[in-house]
């Protein structure tokens, strides 16, 4: 039998700065997503899928895939078949977290798409170093400036399928600092459309 990855996972879990919540799995959804990804419980990825629909992490700034838990979507769901992009999270903001390959015979790294730049930036980390860098307290400078006073509260009340819609949006000069935007809740799915949508009209770079 296949040794997991998830107790190396859990305990870093366990250990996290800020809190991370894990969303129970449904053994059989999460059997069929293992298999049509066509990976296993000893990859950090596989652990994840097997055992939670999703973790919620900093109060549910981050939400991390797994293998789907009402209103969040499971990871094959959010693939591209034969583009090699697999969709791994979304932010509160509609940023979206993709594993994704940048060459033939290149080592998979996890890309992130920001709705302040509209653009794949490579984090240059496989998926378990991505994960592990978010569960020791990455998100904190990562995000920096991209959070306002009192952000926890607001984001900690919104519902799985809901994120936050920021206008004028953070790609622009006005909406640089999100303490002084209008703020309200969207389906996360139309905030990660919105931001997709306008990097295509402003022809910012896309990948997948």
């Amino acid at each position: 039998m296949d040794e997991s990855a998830w107790p190396e996972v859990s305990a870093t879990v366990a250990t996290a700065p800020y809190p991370v919540e894990v969303l129970p799995a449904d053994p059989a959804r999460a059997a069929a997503c293992l298999a049509a990804l066509e990976i296993t419980t000893r990859s950090w990825l596989g652990a994840v899928v097997a055992n939670a629909g999703g973790l919620l992490v900093d109060h549910g700034w981050l939400r991390v895939l797994g293998s789907g838990h009402r209103g969040l979507p499971d990871v094959h769901s959010e693939s591209a078949p034969g583009s090699g992009l697999v969709v791994v999270g979304y932010d509160v903001l509609g940023g979206q977290y993709a594993w994704l390959g940048t060459g033939p015979g290149s080592r998979p790294t996890i890309h992130y798409f920001g709705p302040d730049d509209l653009g794949w930036l490579d984090l240059e980390q496989g998926y378990a170093e991505w994960l592990n860098a978010v569960l020791a307290g990455s998100l904190t400078r990562f995000y920096e400036t991209l959070r306002w006073p009192g952000w926890e509260t607001e984001v900690a009340a919104l519902a799985l399928d809901e994120g936050i819609s920021a206008w004028p949006p953070p790609f622009s000069k006005e909406g640089s600092d999100l303490a002084t935007v209008s703020r309200k809740a969207v389906p996360l799915a139309q905030a990660v459309s919105f931001y997709q949508d306008m990097a295509r009209q402003l022809g910012s770079p896309q990948e997948g």
